[in-house]
């Protein structure tokens, strides 16, 4: 997947209005909390409309999906390669600033995969919870 698309892609006003709203928060929403947040500009628009446009924003390299498999998915305006911390209670999850040099998988490690990408994900108990557990 490449974070920067080779091709423009055309934007709806629907895709437009998700992606400007995903890119004004750094809370990393689910489909859910963006649908709720798009609903305020768009008043009409469906929840499958937005699940769909994530989707393809995502797949587009537009956007980034988190989560791992069984996991809730959330989103990231921003698009470029970067770590995150997730709360393993609740599931929030921040953006980490710092720099981390990834290590470069040699041709014959890779076992014939392409178009290979790293994420790294911290995971631990955010302040709220870990309050909570007092």
């Amino acid at each position: 997947m490449n974070a920067c698309p080779t091709k423009a892609v055309r934007l709806s006003r629907q895709r437009e209005t998700i992606l400007a709203e995903l890119r004004k928060v750094d809370t990393h929403p689910t489909a859910d909390q963006v649908y709720e947040i798009v609903r305020k500009r768009l008043p009409r628009i469906s929840l499958g409309t937005v699940y769909r446009n994530l989707d393809f924003l995502s797949t587009q390299g537009i956007v980034l999906r988190l989560g791992g498999a069984g996991s809730q998915k959330r989103f990231d305006g921003n698009p470029m390669p970067h770590p995150h911390l997730r709360c393993s209670e609740c599931g929030r999850v921040d953006d980490v600033h710092v720099p981390l040099a990834l290590p470069e998988l040699p041709g014959e490690q890779r076992m014939g995969y392409s178009d290979l990408r790293c994420d790294v994900e911290f995971v631990g108990v955010c302040p709220v919870c870990a309050g909570n557990k007092m």
